[in-house]
């Protein structure tokens, strides 16, 4: 029998000799519980990693021997690695200290611990995150993940092995479907950049199939995400930007003109429902009623869903294609950039052009492939499931008016003091709201970052930093925030505007005050000297309820700017190379 890669890492391919065929061997592997991977009539592979054991090996040899017709091998544990010279590595590894310190499992686990303490996570304060969605993570939503029903399986295993899961899946895309009023979902995007991609995708397919192949203009907001015009870019569209108003509402002049004007080359448009100023824009339907009579569609960024569920849908407002967050809306955890599940959700007319996958028998006219596994990031689905269950049609709705609430309370309380820049006809926020602090840069030097640092003594997480308007800060807390963690918010940011108007009125110095030096860490209050004009209990204690769980920082201020702006090169000198 005939190994066709000559190298390997963890993967062999092999060529059965002529008289038996894969359908043979996949009857037989079968029989043993044995996956492989086939392909045509004669070829087959096997992936081995760090779980196999001699035993599996063993079982292998003789399935594949019976197989064949020929005597089992003896097994070579001593087998000489394949691997070319080139590709071998001969530089040291894993040499820092961290790899080697922790021998024991008591050892690991207080490791862990002293790093997780580090994190200003959920289960210390509200994260006021706008545009990010950080609700809580039940932990009941997560239990099934770790089953190894769900995380076991291996995503290109038989469908006939794994019908539960596919069930599952199949309820959750018709459980989306009808939360967004659209026809059919894919799960298979990785992420809200990727769904965006797949979407727009989905729009040029069904265009060609028209034979409107040229329609390439995409008519993007100016306050748009900026992954909105990344993912026109990449999806092959041109990108037309369209104004906005004073109110921070889509100009629907300049997106009427530029829509007859392009009415030919026309794709779509590309718009967030609310919008990212955080309103329900009133004119949303007659916008997509101009998009769809200048030949285009609608593609609707679903990064702000949580303000939409139970109460209205893209498919209500008239979009054409979405992309959901599951890990925002839906209830996947996302601290810490991952996992990020970005389903599309699309009308009728364009399920045949949904993303499809090589491996998986499909038949659809358009088929693309936006992600390695045919469901993407199938092993969280559970999570969305449970939420969705659990919470039922009722709840779900409950938690978007809860989500709505909370944001309009904060903006009403906070009004006053800092003065929130946009809101809707009927003077609402949707679920999140941008707090504007230009007004206290002119009058005392005091910048959005200053407060977002400052914030971190009072024990929050920042909001969401001059996004999607410089100098502001954008602040979503969720249905998941009592009324007690919202006005300790509140109190904490009345409390930061009156240190703001301490600088404002000369009573504490411009440069040397308890914002300008935020965050104050546990080895600065701490410390025997201490050469600020302010004293201690200020810096690290700034209200009574504080102390009660107070929150050490172990790093101070860091220049971010500085460091966005400036890399550093870590490429190994010329010389080396020679």
């Amino acid at each position: 029998m005939k190994r066709l890669n000559s190298t390997f890492f963890d993967t062999l391919h092999y060529r059965l000799p002529k008289g038996p065929s894969t359908e043979k061997l996949r009857s037989m592997a079968l029989a043993r519980d044995i996956n492989l991977l086939y392909s045509g009539v004669s070829e087959f592979g096997i992936s081995l990693d760090e779980t196999t054991s001699e035993a599996d090996l063993t079982d292998l040899l003789l399935l594949v021997a019976e197989c064949i017709g020929a005597d089992v091998p003896e097994l070579n544990l001593q087998a000489p690695c394949q691997l070319p010279e080139q590709l071998k590595r001969t530089s040291g590894f894993m040499k820092q200290e961290v790899f080697h310190k922790y021998r024991s499992e008591t050892e690991m686990m207080r490791y862990v611990k002293r790093l997780e303490r580090k994190d200003m996570s959920l289960a210390h304060s509200m994260i006021s995150l706008g545009s990010c969605t950080m609700k809580l993570n039940a932990a009941s939503e997560m239990f099934a993940i770790s089953w190894p029903e769900f995380a076991g399986l291996h995503p290109f295993a038989p469908l006939d092995q794994a019908r539960g899961y596919h069930e599952m899946m199949v309820e959750l895309r018709a459980d989306l479907a009808e939360i967004t009023g659209l026809a059919d979902v894919s799960l298979q995007p990785n992420s809200g950049a990727s769904g965006e991609y797949s979407g727009l995708m989905v729009i040029r397919a069904w265009h060609e199939s028209r034979g409107e192949g040229h329609r390439d203009i995409a008519l993007i907001p100016a306050s748009a995400h900026g992954t909105n015009p990344a993912s026109a870019v990449m999806a092959g569209l041109k990108v037309v930007v369209v104004k906005c108003d004073a109110r921070g509402n889509i100009d629907l002049v300049d997106m009427r003109e530029k829509a007859e004007a392009h009415k030919d080359h026309l794709a779509c448009i590309m718009v967030t429902y609310p919008s990212t100023h955080g309103v329900f824009e009133a004119s949303i339907q007659e916008l997509c009623q101009v998009i769809h009579d200048n030949g285009g569609q609608v593609y609707m960024d679903g990064a702000n869903m949580n303000a939409q569920v139970g109460l209205t849908s893209p498919g209500i407002i008239g979009a054409d294609v979405c992309h959901l967050n599951l890990h925002k809306t839906f209830a996947i955890p996302h601290g810490g950039g991952g996992p990020g599940v970005g389903p599309i959700a699309v009308a009728a007319h364009l399920v045949d052009f949904l993303p499809g996958h090589p491996v998986i028998d499909n038949k659809r006219p358009a088929m693309f492939t936006v992600s390695a596994a045919p469901w993407g990031s199938a092993g969280v689905l559970p999570i969305t499931y449970g939420y969705i269950k659990m919470m039922g049609g009722e709840g779900l709705t409950y938690a978007t008016k809860m989500a709505i609430l909370n944001a309009n309370y904060l903006a009403s309380e906070l009004k006053a003091d800092y003065g929130v820049l946009y809101d809707g006809e009927r003077g609402r926020v949707a679920h999140e709201l941008i707090l504007d602090c230009r007004h206290l840069k002119t009058s005392s030097g005091i910048s959005e970052l200053d407060i977002a640092k400052r914030l971190m003594d009072y024990g929050f997480h920042a909001p969401t930093l001059s996004f999607p308007v410089h100098g502001t800060l954008m602040v979503e807390p969720t249905e998941s925030e009592s009324l007690s963690e919202l006005d300790r918010f509140v109190e904490a940011m009345r409390s930061i505007r009156r240190e703001i108007a301490e600088v404002e009125s000369g009573a504490a110095d411009k440069t040397d005050n308890v914002l300008k030096n935020a965050p104050h860490p546990e080895q600065v209050v701490s410390a025997d000297i201490w050469n600020h004009l302010y004293g201690r209990e200020k810096a690290a204690f700034p209200l009574p309820w504080v102390r009660e769980n107070k929150f050490w920082l172990t790093v101070g201020r860091v220049d971010d700017a500085y460091g966005d702006r400036n890399l550093v090169c870590t490429c190994d000198p010329i010389e080396s190379y020679q």
